[in-house]
């Protein structure tokens, strides 16, 4: 299971619209196991938008299935990703590393400076 990279982390938990959701997943996974019913009962989501962000989350390495593909399949958190649990905070917290200053360059600070 390949581990995700910080920027991978930032772009799926931060960069798009569902990473609010993606987030609430990961942290319901670190306190138990859940299939894709369980957690659309639990966080309020409806089931065919969980199953797209367990998807997600799956091909991306964050979240696996231990015991198979089955349909009530218990998903968990890769073993990488509980490690990196505090990092995943600062990310919904807003105060994540992985925001890359733009950088500056002639053409930019002209239009910044209204000339």
């Amino acid at each position: 299971m390949p581990s995700a990279s910080r920027t991978l982390l930032w772009y799926l938990l931060a960069g798009t619209r569902g990473g609010p959701n993606r987030i609430r997943i990961l942290e319901e996974l670190r306190v138990h196991p859940n299939n894709a019913h369980q957690l659309s009962a639990q966080l309020g989501i409806d089931y065919r938008t969980i199953r797209h962000h367990l998807g997600l989350l799956e091909r991306n390495g964050l979240v696996y299935r231990p015991v198979g593909r089955g349909y009530a399949a218990p998903y968990e958190l890769a073993p990488d990703v509980e490690v990196r649990f505090e990092e995943i905070r600062a990310i919904r917290n807003g105060t994540g590393s992985g925001r890359r200053a733009t950088a500056r360059t002639p053409a930019s600070e002209a239009g910044r400076m209204g000339t």
